[in-house]
């Protein structure tokens, strides 16, 4: 375990079969990594060693016994703290659920219990997942690996920090407007956001339900498939797809057809962006995919519309702890709920109505394109004082910059997916967003493999 790049899924699932490694190695491994990278990063809210060992030592009598689940069988993941944990403390990253134990696994995690995971602990977010930062005043801010005076980007931010620090060979995560792309794009990790429907929601404290996925959070493309495989619903898939992504990654980009918006994705980014993603986009070119412009009208009315979608809901969940405990609310989680009483019920009903427009223009451009290529952010990493953002000679909102461009894949609930695609001067991590069909998640990974192993991005850790 010498060579950090290595950590995958891909590299240990053959060596836990074999014996070569030990399953209760391998996750007293990663608990001394969270044991002394936790006070510079602070990526987890609760470490349960004594779980996390007591499963290893279940997977590594099984697999002795020939009880092997699968690929899985073994490797230590890191679970974001919004999916319900029995009998370990499920926070939200909040004040309010500080003390909350639930019964019952949210159904992803029986998934990956069931294909044989080992639990290290429960990831530090953006309180209740309503922020794009991962700034948590309860629990303190997720630092970004590369830079520590900047943000790991939110809200699973402590999802992304631990799986590129090798505290968990992988993660789980939700999304629902950037959540997993942006943490994955700003700390070097590959991100998948699935179809929505893919992945259950059930046990996992909402934010959206309209806009909300689940997904995994990973070192590389494959690790995400594997995970995508074990996390997706087999019921609910397109008709005619495969059961799994993973045997079609190798098929190249030869076929596939990708189209680059004229609109809105490349519109104000900063210079060590477009220039990496652009790069992204001609080494896909080289390696055989069709490229072509597309038009994709309207995106600047997204943000409002996903905003709208998600305060309304959110304010729906939180009333009335709202009404009774506002002042265990974080200050921005707080305002921002606060503001939602605003919103009016003509507004909310509007913006899902616009929703299905904006879902039907992404179809259309899909018609005649396989996948859309976009930077998953229009910056690198902010530090963690930063209120603004420039691009060119424009100043933004932090969390509206960190958001512009992931937003429009939860609108409509396309799948998408951020993979690295370089660094800035300052060596900071730059990601690539590809978008698919619905149900599309084979072709979005297959092109996102294509890509990372004609790149050595996928190599770099810090």
């Amino acid at each position: 375990m010498d060579n950090n790049s290595e950590l995958t899924i891909l590299s240990l699932a053959p060596l836990i079969r074999r014996r070569k490694i030990s399953p209760v190695e391998l996750t007293a491994f990663c608990l001394d990594r969270i044991s002394k990278l936790q006070p510079a990063i602070n990526a987890f809210i609760t470490v349960r060693e004594d779980i996390a060992l007591a499963q290893a030592k279940r997977a590594e009598m099984d697999i002795c016994r020939g009880r092997y689940k699968g690929v899985l069988h073994g490797i230590p993941i890191s679970v974001k703290d919004l999916f319900c944990t029995r009998g370990i403390r499920t926070t939200a990253g909040s004040k309010i659920l500080r003390r909350f134990v639930p019964e019952r696994n949210a159904e992803v995690v029986e998934r990956l219990l069931a294909s044989g995971c080992t639990f290290l602990g429960k990831t530090n977010m953006h309180e209740f997942a309503y922020g794009a930062t991962n700034l948590n005043p309860h629990y303190g801010p997720v630092r970004n690996p590369w830079d520590t005076s900047r943000i790991s980007g939110g809200s699973s931010g402590g999802s992304a920090a631990s799986v590129v620090t090798a505290q968990a060979v992988a993660s789980i995560g939700t999304d629902t407007g950037g959540s997993i792309r942006i943490p994955s794009a700003a700390c070097g990790c590959v991100g998948l956001k699935p179809t929505y429907g893919r992945v259950s929601l059930e046990g996992v404290i909402p934010l959206s339900k309209t806009l909300d996925h689940a997904g995994p959070i990973c070192r590389c493309v494959a690790d995400a498939a594997l995970m995508f495989d074990a996390m997706a619903q087999s019921s609910v898939r397109a008709p005619g797809t495969p059961g799994t992504t993973v045997s079609g990654l190798r098929r190249g980009v030869k076929s596939i057809r990708l189209g680059v918006p004229r609109q809105y994705f490349f519109d104000h980014l900063q210079p060590a962006v477009r220039r990496n993603v652009l790069a992204a986009v001609k080494t896909l070119k080289e390696l055989g995919a069709s490229l072509r412009e597309v038009n994709l009208k309207g995106m600047e009315e997204t943000a409002r519309l996903a905003a709208d979608i998600t305060a309304g809901e959110a304010l729906a969940y939180h009333e009335e702890w709202l009404n009774k405990r506002p002042e265990e609310y974080g200050k921005d989680v707080g305002a921002r709920l606060e503001q939602s009483r605003g919103l009016t019920a003509a507004a909310y009903i509007q913006a899902l109505q616009k929703r299905l427009a904006y879902t039907e223009e992404f179809e259309r451009v899909l018609d005649s394109v396989d996948l859309i290529l976009a930077p998953a952010l229009p910056v690198v990493a902010p530090g963690l004082d930063q209120e603004q953002v420039r691009t060119g000679r424009s100043r933004t909102d932090v969390r509206l910059a960190l958001l512009s461009l992931t937003r429009p894949a939860n609108l409509t609930g396309l799948p998408a997916l951020s993979v690295p695609c370089g660094f800035s001067p300052d060596n900071l991590p730059i990601g690539l967003q590809l978008i698919g069909r619905r149900f599309g998640e084979a072709t979005l990974l297959r092109a996102a493999w294509a890509y990372e192993q004609a790149t050595p991005w996928h190599r770099q850790f810090p």
